[in-house]
């Protein structure tokens, strides 16, 4: 079975518990003082697996399968069965990259809580755009697509002006992180991806 599918199973079923359960969220949410202060340190990989309503599960479960499945099918086609653990190895340690500057920012604010799985989400898409630079791609609902190599950066120049504005909500910074982790993530597994992506604008 894929590690994409199982993922996207441990999420939706966490999220939904945890969505009946608001102490069991409040437990699993990425807490910062909790992680710094009280050694909670499983909260940094937890807080991926609980969303705040079913719109915000939705749309991460959406792109992760959309792209997940893909990504780690080429991965198996690259690298045998050692595809699965790439894929798994991507998306998990990308859950705790992509939290790494909310711990260092909000490691003295108890008062702040981050949840939902957007980070690794990012990773994914990233790295997909890394390995199909040409795929075409767009937003949810919107006709309009382009190729992958410029879909990315539109996507992380929105994410920087929204984090620059403020007052969305939303962890921009885990989003942002995520994406740059994809790449190098994928550029650290084989150069190769690197240099096939740029060699797409060069023959």
């Amino acid at each position: 079975m894929y590690v994409t599918y199982l993922l996207l199973a441990a999420t939706i079923i966490i999220s939904a518990m945890a969505m009946d359960n608001p102490s069991l969220k409040s437990r699993l949410m990425l807490n910062p003082y909790a992680v710094i202060h009280h050694k909670k340190w499983y909260r940094c990989f937890t807080h991926a697996f609980v969303h705040g309503d079913w719109i915000h599960l939705g749309f991460n479960m959406y792109v992760l399968y959309s792209f997940g499945e893909i990504l780690e099918f080429q991965l198996l086609a690259f690298y045998g069965l050692k595809g699965h653990y790439y894929m798994a190895l991507l998306y998990l340690s990308a859950i705790l990259f992509s939290s790494l500057l909310s711990l260092y920012t909000n490691k003295d604010n108890h008062g702040y809580n981050s949840l939902g799985a957007s980070g690794a989400v990012m990773a994914v898409l990233f790295a997909y755009i890394l390995i199909f630079p040409t795929a075409e791609l767009g937003l949810l609902f919107l006709p309009i697509r382009v190729p992958a190599y410029i879909f990315g950066p539109i996507i992380l120049i929105a994410e920087y002006a929204l984090s620059k504005r403020g007052g969305t909500g939303i962890a921009h910074d885990a989003h942002f992180a995520g994406a740059v982790y994809g790449i190098l993530f994928m550029a650290v597994v084989d150069y190769h991806f690197l240099l096939n992506f740029f060699n797409q604008f060069v023959r």
